[in-house]
């Protein structure tokens, strides 16, 4: 069955041209105008993935509250925000809220549809293993492959799918040095450094609530980051 993309656009021109080539790419596509609208829609069911934008009509950042609420409601579901608003602060905010991805609406439509097959693939791949019955322990880290859930010492850590990702290829190999375009490559996905940065910052947050004392992600200065036990 083909992945069901859910687009929350104000406007309706715009919505319906990202509809319309998701739809020749294969993919089932709702559209949604309001974040109200939106999340009562996703109480009833979640799709596959989620675009935003962030200004939705009156409600100038609607769509960084759309992303806070989503994310609290489904932590693994892949969120990508698509505005015009190209500022860092904003960029910033989007990651920091959960989002998997941060686009500007001056990308091209293959480019915008490239980087979703790509974060769905993502999803893809990890389930897959999971269904092989793979499992990654490392110390107090447990990561169930086909549930994307994330333990450590027992407690859940609510993951994107980036995140999940990113902590996954780190502690695959304790000790070894993963830069930046090693994250990049392994992921099947473009991401600039500042992303792949504010990624990790945000995975060391997540683990540093449930134990102040988490230091797992090892920063190599210049290199990129380790697992280290």
């Amino acid at each position: 069955m083909s992945a069901t993309i859910a687009i929350v656009e104000d406007e309706h021109a715009i919505a319906a041209n990202y509809r319309d080539a998701l739809r020749r790419n294969g993919y089932r596509v709702d559209l949604y105008s309001a974040r109200i609208e939106a999340m009562a829609a996703f109480r009833q069911r979640l799709p596959d993935l989620a675009v935003i934008d962030v200004g939705l009509g009156s409600e100038v950042e609607g769509g960084f509250e759309l992303c806070r609420e989503l994310r609290a409601l489904a932590p693994s579901l892949p969120i990508l925000f698509l505005t015009a608003r190209d500022s860092e602060l904003d960029i910033i905010s989007g990651l920091r809220l959960g989002a998997d991805d941060y686009l500007t609406k001056d990308i091209s439509l293959p480019h915008m549809q490239a980087r979703i097959n790509a974060l769905l693939r993502r999803v893809e791949v990890l389930r897959n293993q999971g269904g092989d019955g793979e499992a990654l322990t490392q110390g107090k880290l447990a990561l169930d492959l086909s549930t994307l859930h994330c333990h450590w010492d027992g407690q859940q850590v609510g993951l994107t799918v980036t995140e999940f990702w990113i902590v996954h290829a780190l502690a695959r190999r304790p000790g070894h040095v993963k830069s930046r375009s090693q994250l990049m490559e392994a992921a099947q996905v473009v991401l600039d450094d500042n992303t792949i940065t504010s990624h990790v910052k945000r995975i060391r947050r997540k683990f540093q609530a449930l134990d102040e004392k988490f230091n797992a992600i090892g920063t190599a200065y210049g290199m990129g980051y380790r697992w280290q036990l």
